[in-house]
């Protein structure tokens, strides 16, 4: 995955040699507090990873966040498989009433998602601390769960927990129409592993995102 965010021109670590249990990468520059250039260049970066288009949405194999797996098989329509391989794929852990929202939700997103966007490469876990800047700017990303699908996924979860600053957006490109009403359906899927992986202190941010999406 790093090697392939690398060949679209977005900075990453250079794999240098990997095993099973063991990868050696090039160090990037970390720990800098990014101005609005350094999120500039961030923006531009992530639009060149999304312009790698895919001829599928999903990913070739499976991965996983620890122990929890992520279902990557392909289908042929967007909201088919956001539905399917992202909401309703967490449902059968939750609480009933949690779950029954989101089998709701999953049931109308047919008419609330893009039947056939760019299957874009998504770095997969776009979080602000997955986004490294060094005195220089923006030096690159790590720790991707790539698939392909809707460019706007990653943007949703660099917007869960994080605010870039304007430049970012203003070097990424305009958005489509819609997009704020999209994003919390996209951010539901982060929000969700957090809870299954750390319990009930994320129930309220679910919860908040079902409400924005009025189920």
């Amino acid at each position: 995955m790093l090697r392939m965010i690398g060949a679209t021109g977005c900075p990453a670590p250079e794999v240098i040699f990997s095993e099973a249990d063991l990868m050696v990468m090039s160090h990037l520059p970390a720990g800098a507090a990014p101005d609005p250039a350094a999120w500039a260049q961030a923006g531009g970066a992530v639009a060149q990873l999304h312009a790698a288009r895919g001829n599928m949405f999903g990913w070739g194999q499976d991965h996983a966040f620890g122990a929890l797996p992520i279902h990557n098989e392909a289908m042929d329509a967007w909201p088919a498989f956001w539905a399917e391989r992202r909401l309703l794929d967490a449902s059968s852990t939750l609480p009933a009433s949690l779950a029954k929202r989101l089998e709701a939700l999953a049931r109308d997103v047919t008419n609330r998602l893009p039947m056939h966007p760019p299957p874009a490469l998504l770095h997969g876990d776009l979080w602000a601390g997955n986004l490294l800047f060094g005195p220089e700017g923006f030096s690159g990303l790590i720790d991707p769960a790539c698939n392909y699908g809707d460019p706007e996924v990653d943007l949703a979860m660099l917007t869960l927990f994080a605010r870039p600053d304007a430049a970012f957006f203003g070097a990424y490109g305009a958005l489509d129409q819609g997009w704020e009403a999209r994003r919390p359906i996209y951010q539901l899927w982060p929000a969700l592993v957090h809870l299954r992986l750390f319990g009930d202190g994320y129930r309220p941010l679910v919860n908040g995102l079902l409400e924005a999406c009025g189920v």
